[in-house]
């Protein structure tokens, strides 16, 4: 199995609110894409923060820095391209969850998005 796609398992495993977002993404692809399915999960990990209650964002965000440290190049394609990135920008609602990444996850958001 390809590094990416274990992510999406791995993370489904580790966060279970998202097992109906990845049955739905699987139906509707006919199979896990990885970098489609992330734009997913930053729409839910947002609406978590925002005060939505399907994930526990802290237990997404937990989760990708301990990826993101495994230093797996797949996997840290994926969490900084289709994760960092697609978080919001200063001017939308829900940026204040930059203000929670980890370590990891915070500097490579500043390497790729340097005015946030």
């Amino acid at each position: 199995m390809e590094r990416d796609v274990q992510l999406v398992q791995d993370l489904v495993a580790a966060v279970p609110g998202f097992e109906d977002l990845v049955d739905v993404h699987v139906f509707n692809e006919h199979g896990v894409l990885s970098h489609v399915f992330f734009w997913d999960v930053v729409q839910e990990t947002v609406a978590s923060f925002l005060g939505g209650d399907e994930t526990d964002w802290r237990d997404t965000l937990r989760f990708l820095e301990e990826q993101l440290r495994l230093d797996v190049p797949e996997v840290t394609t994926v969490v900084v391209t289709s994760f960092l990135f697609s978080l919001p920008w200063p001017d939308r609602p829900g940026y204040g969850l930059v203000d929670h990444l980890g370590p990891a996850m915070s500097a490579r958001f500043a390497a790729i998005r340097p005015s946030g």
